[in-house]
């Protein structure tokens, strides 16, 4: 595939997902954006909605989607990925990332499209070999607190494999590590916007257990770019997306409290249950698979994310 044309982005007013679409409206693809606002909102996309070429449909990918005409790419980003919806919904994790999963491959495979299906790090649970690659098998507890978002992401790979060996489907599987950037929700539990949030309001900058555990931090941009280069190559992955530089957990929390120009203190509450001690990727394979690799500057990053939030307040606060 060289060139988009039609492109149907599922969770498209997602984070990643309304990122996304508006990188293949400036590329001049026709856009629907497929999503049922569970853990979203049109919010995201409304810089965008006006513009030509984008549809926005509120669809429940766990029923099956039909839509008129040719479409050449699909893209899968449907997901409760935040730990606060997640725990909080497993039986909804569980769904989406099962039967929203066959659906998208279903639609994909009538119109004959390239499927993109985002999976997530969280596949290789709390690993127990570092760097993780691609052929590291996981170290996933399937009773485990995590499990609901863990198994929901491995069971989307198999699907993605089952139907390209049984129905030919082109399918890539992308294996995406921490995100973070404008638009994501305050409120998620995830820890860049909630140090974020806390370190703007002088609040404790609460860092669970002893903060030495590590992390890997991948701006928005640099994986929409990944997900676009995904769509382009010909390569089945599953492929590592992320940023190999890596960071304690407390190293980021004053980072942020520094840009931030914060007086937060840090708070170190209990450990979270099986919470992963390292997680860093090792994308050789997406720089040889795809000619990418991350760019954005961590620093560079965070100052533009904290930006947002202190611009954004109300909109980063939106928990629909």
């Amino acid at each position: 595939m060289n060139t988009l044309s039609t492109v149907v982005v599922i969770g498209g007013s997602g984070f990643i997902g309304s990122h996304l679409c508006e990188l293949l409206l400036n590329m001049e693809c026709r856009v629907y954006c497929v999503d049922n606002f569970a853990t979203s909102g049109a919010h995201n996309v409304a810089h965008i909605a006006d513009r030509p070429g984008f549809t926005l449909i509120e669809h429940d990918i766990n029923e099956v989607l039909d839509l008129p005409g040719r479409v050449e790419l699909v893209v899968n980003l449907a997901s409760l990925p935040s730990p606060v919806d997640y725990l909080a919904r497993p039986v909804e994790t569980l769904r989406v990332g099962s039967l929203g999963a066959l659906n998208a491959l279903d639609f994909a495979r009538v119109k004959g499209a390239r499927c993109v299906y985002a999976s997530s790090s969280e596949v290789y649970g709390d690993p127990s070999v570092h760097p993780q690659t691609e052929s590291y098998h996981g170290n996933v507890n399937p009773m485990g607190p995590r499990c609901s978002y863990d198994e929901s992401k491995r069971f989307g790979e198999a699907a993605c494999e089952a139907y390209r060996n049984v129905y030919d489907v082109d399918t890539v599987v992308l294996r995406i590590f921490n995100t973070y950037g404008r638009r994501m929700r305050a409120q998620d539990g995830r820890l860049v916007p909630t140090f974020i949030q806390q370190a703007l309001a002088d609040r404790p900058i609460t860092v669970h257990g002893t903060g030495r555990q590590t992390r890997s931090l991948c701006h928005v941009d640099d994986t929409v770019n990944a997900l676009l280069k995904a769509a382009m190559a010909r390569h089945p992955g599953p492929l590592n997306i992320g940023n190999p530089d890596e960071l304690t957990v407390v190293a980021i929390a004053e980072l942020i409290r520094e840009l931030c120009g914060s007086r937060s203190p840090i708070q170190h509450l209990e450990a979270r249950h099986e919470d992963p001690a390292r997680r860093r990727p090792d994308i050789s394979l997406a720089r040889r698979a795809l000619g990418w690799e991350p760019r954005v500057n961590l620093r560079t990053g965070l100052v533009e994310t904290i930006a947002w939030f202190a611009d954004n307040s109300s909109m980063a606060t939106t928990n629909l």
